[in-house]
């Protein structure tokens, strides 16, 4: 009997379940209704943020579902995320109760912050002169003050290299409890899960199919040989397979779908797993960050002169 790995342990105690559905470019008018669809087949966690322009929709669907009865909010997992042009520490609670506005909640369950490269407040969209020089410690201690107020439940960071988590971990009061960052067969993050597994902090994995619907990123990752023959054998889909190799490394999943039948079928990787012998055939996919963050380098702007700087080496 295989294990169903439904949850994943926190260091607050708490349990975040383990599939979760993403809500990047997922266009207004659509999320709704893929949030809807998520919820009815049983997911319970939603994984939002600020800068995807949807919480408000989000939100009125969340409300619309507890009203009817079809979930309690206690059951629900939310996650959202702290935009760049927040950093400050006096903006960090702003940001916050903006969100909860358009969610309509009095709480999140997770609050990340979303990269590591503030920019200038009120600044729209990704003009490299907008970056500013990060101050890590100050806007954490404005995260950690959201936690102590019950804001959000539990803190943590996205898009953190290994060397910048350790560096946060150092000045942390409270320890962030979730990095969440890019992760699939076809960009494994080896060394940073080893590290976040040695501190008690949970690796959460997004793009886990590679991002198929993204044009502006070339992910062939669900056609791999490797993931396609393991998929046959066990008489599941590549996406499926993807999904359960990430449950099995020890780390959520985000799929996004805005199509029902596909939400459906990646929900569908518990009551059964991946044989160790084909596990280890993951090893042989070739490695590519797909999401590398260019937009946040700059030879003059910022504080990151390249990609190696923003990652720290880990491309």
């Amino acid at each position: 009997m295989s294990k169903a790995i439904r949850f994943f342990d926190l260091n607050t105690g708490a349990k975040i379940p383990s599939v979760g559905l993403g809500t990047w470019q997922s266009d207004p008018g659509l999320v709704a209704e893929a949030v809807a669809a998520a919820i009815k087949v049983g997911y319970r966690h939603i994984d939002c943020a600020q800068i995807y322009g949807n919480e408000k929709e989000i939100g009125s669907m969340l409300k619309k579902l507890f009203e009817e009865g079809v979930v309690k909010r206690e059951d629900l997992w939310i996650t959202s995320k702290l935009w760049n042009t927040d950093h400050a520490p006096e903006d960090v609670p702003l940001a916050l109760d903006r969100t909860l506005r358009d969610l309509q909640l009095d709480y999140v369950d997770l609050y990340l912050i979303h990269w590591p490269a503030p920019m200038k407040k009120g600044s729209v969209g990704f003009k490299p002169e907008n970056l500013v020089e990060p101050n890590i410690p100050n806007t954490w201690r404005a995260m950690e003050a959201l936690y102590d107020s019950g804001k959000a439940r539990a803190i943590g960071v996205s898009n953190f290299s290994t060397k910048k988590l350790a560096d946060l971990l150092e000045i942390t009061r409270v320890p962030p409890a979730v990095n969440q960052v890019e992760c699939h067969p076809s960009w494994q993050q080896d060394k940073l899960q080893a590290f976040c597994k040695s501190k008690g902090v949970h690796l959460s994995g997004y793009s886990p199919l590679g991002s198929p619907g993204t044009t502006w990123l070339k992910s062939d990752v669900l056609k791999h040989p490797v993931i396609n023959m393991i998929a046959e054998k066990l008489g599941k889909t590549p996406a499926q397979v993807a999904l359960r190799w990430g449950l099995q490394m020890g780390h959520s999943v985000l799929p996004k779908s805005a199509n029902e039948a596909r939400i459906k079928e990646n929900f569908d990787v518990f009551d059964w797993s991946i044989p160790e012998d084909l596990l280890a055939k993951f090893s042989e996919i070739q490695q590519a960050r797909l999401l590398r963050g260019t937009t946040f380098v700059h030879e003059t702007y910022g504080v990151y002169r390249s990609v190696e700087e923003l990652w720290d080496g880990e491309i």
